[in-house]
């Protein structure tokens, strides 16, 4: 990674929180199964295959952001894009929200919003670029869910002075 890079300062207890629910789930597993007397090497093989797609589920994604990039790593592969080459940012809305940033190269990447509101150093590097791609004309629709998660970052921040000073 180019120097000056931001990361996700929530990853590794989001990582941590994954592995300790995988592993509290199979050990339930195996231990209803040896209490009930039907533990043998085939349902342990059974149980291992379900930790380890809940697993896979669960493993959150490695945010990284530096000058006019924005990468997000997962389980088995990084997807990336340009910030400053973005033509499209849109927020789906479902179970859980996401934010979705396409870039004039073919690059998407989906991820959470909370990202950003838990990184300000991650949404400096995402603002700079749709500064940029704003600039040169290529991004013109998605307006409003950055607008919308600026506000809330400005919010979040505010709130976070005024606790810390006692206010």
């Amino acid at each position: 990674m180019p120097g000056g890079a931001a990361h996700d300062r929530t990853w590794a207890p989001e990582l941590r929180a994954a592995v300790r629910c995988t592993a509290g789930l199979f050990a339930l597993m195996l231990l209803v199964d040896l209490a009930n007397r039907t533990l043998e090497p085939g349902r342990i093989a059974c149980w291992t295959a379900v930790a380890l797609v809940l697993f896979a589920i669960l493993y959150p994604p490695r945010v990284t952001a530096g000058e006019n990039w924005l990468a997000s790593r997962g389980l088995l592969r990084t997807r990336r894009v340009r910030t400053d080459l973005l033509v499209l940012v849109r927020r789906s809305d479902g179970m859980a929200p996401r934010l979705v940033l396409r870039d004039a190269l073919g690059g998407r990447v989906e991820l959470d919003p909370k990202v950003f509101t838990a990184n300000p150093l991650l949404w400096h590097h995402l603002d700079q670029g749709v500064r940029r791609s704003r600039a040169r004309g290529l991004l013109r629709c998605g307006a409003a869910p950055l607008q919308e998660l600026a506000d809330r970052i400005d919010r979040d921040g505010a709130r976070a002075v005024f606790d810390a000073s006692g206010m």
